[in-house]
């Protein structure tokens, strides 16, 4: 039997597109082992979906002074240890490593047991966990193909963000059932990310009026982000999370309101929804989610707004204007090189394994 192991963890932006490829490695007959923290949100993912899952030591490697600077090597340290030891008795054919601190004693083991290693960036510049991991990596994917540049030659390949299959098989009645909504008037998805955004979440609510005119307005806004005055408002649901009917809000949605973290707009590009990013600023992250945004805009599969210059008549004008020429940029995505991620990767590691 071929053997996998997978690894990624911090959030879940480096466990889901591992969850993606789940379905298609068992059909290939594949065991599948997870290597993870002791206690991040990976371990429960994972878990849950019956994946023999082992956790080790791992510490975060730090561009800024932090007291457990000083810890956090000797975790690593440690957790290259278990990692080394959990390989000699798993004897994988292939890793594949989604980014995370977790993975990088596990790839830097893997490269002193001559096991091959895929990795996955998802952001248009590697983190530091993946640029510490790059010379053990015989092919590294990801999204984006400015990215190229950034990684060592011969070793890139643009494969786009492997999405969760159920994504692609949402029921549209189903969604209509569950919001309420009527099934002759466009509806507009806003999604502000897991923690939500005040900034985006605060100009929707202020153009609600407007945009209720002209749509239907699904609002996921964040945890603690509900506002009970407008739970009543016809045509208008908000939430705070959605997991099981997410694939169901998609297949209603025309168009959708996003930030610009990079599986978020891999899964808007694989469903070919049209879609207006407003990425975090610069000064709330490292700057990747601008990257991405722009990439997405010169490819003509996004209009773009700044979080500075985001205003209540921009926001409304935006959306509006996105909808009536939302073909258009249906038309890009569908010539996107980018797309099929899952048969992509999954084809990448069984070329690996079979050699």
């Amino acid at each position: 039997m071929k053997r996998i192991v997978l690894t990624g963890g911090g959030t879940a932006g480096h466990v889901t597109p591992n969850i993606a490829l789940l379905p298609h490695l068992k059909k290939l007959g594949y065991d599948i082992q997870y290597i993870g923290s002791y206690d991040g949100i990976e371990k429960k993912l994972i878990e849950e979906l019956g994946i023999s899952y082992h956790g080790i030591s791992s510490g975060k490697l730090r561009r800024y002074f932090d007291i457990k600077n000083f810890s956090d090597p000797f975790r690593v340290a440690k957790g290259f240890f278990q990692a080394k030891q959990l390989l000699k008795q798993l004897k994988p054919d292939i890793i594949f490593s989604k980014g995370g601190f977790v993975t990088v004693p596990v790839v830097q083991a893997a490269k002193a047991q001559h096991i091959p290693v895929i990795l996955h960036e998802s952001d248009m510049t590697p983190g530091l966990a993946n640029r510490l991991a790059l010379p053990a990596a015989s092919k590294i994917c990801c999204n984006f193909p400015e990215t190229v540049s950034h990684l060592p030659e011969g070793k890139a390949v643009v494969t786009g963000s492997p999405i969760r299959e159920e994504l692609r098989h949402g029921n549209r009645l189903a969604a209509l059932q569950f919001c309420g909504f009527t099934a002759d008037k466009p509806v507009l998805l806003i999604i502000g990310g897991s923690l939500g955004s005040v900034a985006v979440n605060q100009a929707v609510r202020s153009i609600l009026p407007e945009l209720l005119k002209s749509f239907q307005v699904i609002h996921l806004c964040g945890k603690g982000n509900l506002d009970d005055s407008l739970n009543d408002t016809f045509g208008y649901v908000q939430y705070e999370y959605i997991k099981k009917e997410l694939a169901d809000l998609f297949a209603l949605a025309d168009i959708v309101v996003s930030r610009a973290g990079a599986n978020a707009i891999c899964e808007l590009l694989e469903l070919r929804k049209p879609n207006l990013l407003i990425p975090l600023s610069a000064a709330a992250s490292r700057g990747d989610q601008l990257l991405n945004a722009a990439s997405f805009q010169k490819q003509g599969f996004s209009v773009v707004l700044q979080e500075e210059d985001l205003t209540s008549d921009l926001l409304l004008d935006s959306i509006l204007n996105l909808y009536q020429n939302r073909q258009t940029y249906i038309n890009a995505m569908d010539k996107s090189s980018a797309s099929n991620a899952v048969e992509t990767i999954v084809a990448l590691i069984e070329t690996i394994v079979n050699k």
